[in-house]
């Protein structure tokens, strides 16, 4: 079971909670804390001591509906739902499993009795409770945007491939090379990354040789050829 409990500002901050005693709403909290990760607990004495509540401040929650109680004395907090949702593998089902079947989620995620024709029930368990329409489709899509992404595998091009992109760009770069180059390398880099884009490799590859490698300036077409170094002779005579 977790250890770490949520509230809700939609309850706590709510001018009907606010008029309620300070010890009532004591009560509300050390219950909750109390609560298993369905949000039932049957340690109300033990809460009401550790707030200094009364039966009356438990009555009024009760009337207020911040409580649902059972007629084995065991409560669920109401609202639970809308604040504590957990991991599946860090979900543990409530023991109060009877008293569970008697319940169905409203829309807006609090716990209701159910009609005995209603059938509408969150399958098992807390991990199941996110009830924002929103924050659903927004994992929805997260997913579905990486398993696209993985879908999206890089597909080595063929030497026709390669030889057509040189002819279209009309470069100096040798498909041929360039192919074997990668091919023989399983198309992993010079850094040990996997390419991506072949197409942009290739551009890379232009400031190179047709062999693939980095050219000096003076050694590239067109750039200027070495001048011999002056010999300066030193006439005696």
């Amino acid at each position: 079971m977790a250890e770490k409990r949520m509230l809700t500002k939609k309850i706590t901050d709510d001018d009907h909670f606010q008029n309620l005693s300070s010890s009532a709403q004591a009560l509300y909290l050390h219950l909750t804390l109390s609560a298993d990760d369905d949000g039932f607990c049957n340690q109300v004495n033990a809460s009401m001591f550790k707030a200094h509540a009364s039966v009356q401040d438990l009555e009024a929650l009760l009337a207020a509906r911040y409580l649902l109680q059972f007629d084995n004395g065991v409560i669920v907090i109401k609202h639970w739902r809308m604040a504590n949702a957990l991991r599946k593998d860090r979900y543990t089902p409530t023991v109060f499993q009877e008293e569970l079947a008697k319940l169905r989620i409203k829309e807006n995620g609090a716990y209701t009795e159910r009609d005995g024709a209603d059938e509408s029930w969150l399958p098992f368990g807390c991990q199941m409770v996110a009830t924002d329409k929103n924050r659903l489709d927004k994992n929805r899509l997260d997913k579905n945007s990486k398993e696209s992404t993985r879908t999206k595998a890089f597909v080595p091009p063929t030497l026709e491939e390669v030889t057509a992109y040189c002819k279209q760009r009309n470069n100096n770069v040798d498909p041929k090379v360039f192919f074997d180059y990668f091919e023989t390398g399983h198309w992993i880099d010079s850094k040990g990354n996997p390419v991506r884009n072949w197409k942009q490799k290739l551009i890379s590859w232009e400031g190179r040789g047709e062999d693939g490698r980095k050219q000096h300036p003076s050694n590239a077409k067109g750039g200027a050829e070495a001048k011999p170094k002056s010999t300066f002779v030193y006439d005696n005579g």
